[in-house]
């Protein structure tokens, strides 16, 4: 449910652009789906660095003014939803140091499974911190190797961090894309005339009408600069697990996700949750946004009708002010609404992506049973979520996720609908193309393994905290 997890982060680099800072800009803009809470940019001009970063959307943080101040033709950029440090102006992205041998800015999205621990041994060694982000763990291990190539000491840093991680590294001289060995989070490289493009997903290719390369392998190093473009892979090869629920939620329908269009991959998960879950309707509707796909394929595989019953207002900004007086699912209903004279007197499906803690979902049947329906069978596009994410999506902990502690039945019987129902992993691996992927969220099977106090923490909250829905 779109309502309560949220989006990792977005990254995107330019090198050798002369509007540099534009594009980047232009980039962060159609990636601003995976994160709200801040924006920021950081150029070269083969000479210094220049930084410009704020808590806010893109729109609202970057003036025309400001393009004056961020001069050169390479940057790199952010947007960010902290899923971890404080969402606090110093733990905006890029990352930016200076130190003896020049500037390094760094944008990650993704998560470091074991950045507590590291950042104890650096702080131990005398390394002083300036935010409370796992990534500058990596801008402390890259001093480590005082006299090795910028290249070389990015490598020093990888081989020391456990997690997801895509990266772009920005320095004077060079432009460096990283993606971990697991490939968890997208990164693709574009082409836009002489320059070369980096960004967490196609949209932004689209939007500045840069042309699509490839895909940053897992593992892979990516270094630009002025001689050109070179791929290392310094670390030992693994089975790549790419994160599953970027075809699920996160990503953007119209771009293109580990080699498959996020769109086509969401309506054959609704074409596949169809054939899994049958019901006799009359109406398939979706939540938006992300259900939307979803549940087309849920319609044209059924033979059920699409309709739009629940219509999103996209503009309601990052804050609104809440009435005095209490308004019943006030939350839900600034962003949803339903359409009476679509609902009323007929049995409906409604597709959804997820459901996570289930209140959410409650509010929603009780809003569609009061414009009218007959009947309410809810259909959920991936497997029930019942574990934790530790590898950048922000998820609840595993005592809040309600299919961690109730059976489906349960769940029915908690968001009030009629008839329940779940993709299958199998179904919904199967639809995204039978890749390898980390379906942790689902099933558990986390293929990094933890510090031992992280995972005695949720065991703790999963056995003693069990929260009522």
């Amino acid at each position: 449910m779109a309502f309560d997890l949220h989006e990792e982060c977005g990254i995107f680099g330019v090198w050798g652009h002369p509007e540099a800072a534009n594009m980047t800009y232009l980039g962060l803009y159609a990636l601003q789906h995976r994160g709200q809470e801040g924006a920021g940019i950081v150029t070269s001009d083969g000479k210094r660095l220049y930084n410009r970063k704020q808590l806010g959307l893109v729109a609202e943080v970057f003036k025309e003014e400001d393009f004056s101040s961020l001069p050169g033709n390479r940057a790199i950029g952010h947007v960010r939803y902290s899923t971890q440090g404080e969402n606090l102006l110093k733990n905006v992205q890029p990352f930016l140091v200076e130190h003896s041998r020049g500037g390094i800015a760094l944008a990650h999205n993704g998560n470091l499974v074991n950045a507590s621990e590291l950042r104890v041994e650096l702080e131990d060694g005398g390394a002083l911190f300036q935010s409370t982000i796992d990534s500058e763990v990596i801008v402390h291990l890259l001093a480590s190797p005082r006299n090795n190539s910028f290249v070389d000491r990015v490598t020093f840093a990888l081989h020391r961090v456990r997690g997801s991680y895509s990266l772009l590294f920005l320095t004077e001289k060079e432009l460096v894309a990283v993606r971990d060995p697991y490939g968890f989070r997208p990164l693709i490289l574009g082409q836009l005339g002489d320059a070369v493009v980096v960004s967490s997903e196609t949209c932004a290719l689209d939007l500045i009408e840069a042309e699509y390369i490839r895909e940053v392998a897992p593992g892979e190093v990516v270094v630009i600069n002025d001689d050109g473009i070179r791929s290392i892979f310094p670390m030992p090869p693994t089975r790549a697990k790419r994160c599953v629920f970027e075809y699920v939620y996160f990503a953007r329908p119209d771009s293109l996700v580990f080699g498959k269009n996020v769109y086509e991959v969401r309506k054959e998960m609704g074409r596949t949750l169809a054939r899994e879950q049958p019901i006799p309707a009359d109406l398939v509707i979706a939540v938006p946004d992300s259900g939307v796909a979803a549940a087309i394929g849920y319609a044209e595989e059924s033979g059920i009708p699409y309709g739009h019953g629940l219509i999103r207002n996209h503009y309601i900004g990052r804050t609104f002010i809440e009435p005095q007086q209490s308004i019943r699912h006030f939350g839900v209903k600034i962003k949803l609404n339903t359409v009476r004279e679509v609902l009323a007197g007929k049995r409906v499906v409604v597709v959804d992506d997820s459901i996570v803690r289930g209140n959410t979902s409650r509010k929603i049947i009780k809003m569609i049973r009061s414009a009218g329906a007959k009947e309410v069978h809810m259909r959920i596009s991936s497997p029930p979520t019942a574990f934790p994410c530790f590898y950048g999506i922000d998820t609840p902990t595993r005592a809040e996720l309600i299919a961690s502690t109730h059976t489906i039945g349960e769940i029915n019987t908690h968001i009030t609908t009629d008839t329940l129902g779940y993709l299958s992993q199998e179904g919904m691996i199967k639809a995204a193309g039978d890749q390898d992927f980390c379906c942790a969220c689902f099933d558990g099977a986390y293929p990094i393994e933890f510090p031992k106090d992280l995972i005695e923490r949720q065991i703790d909250l999963f056995d003693h905290e069990h929260t009522s829905p």
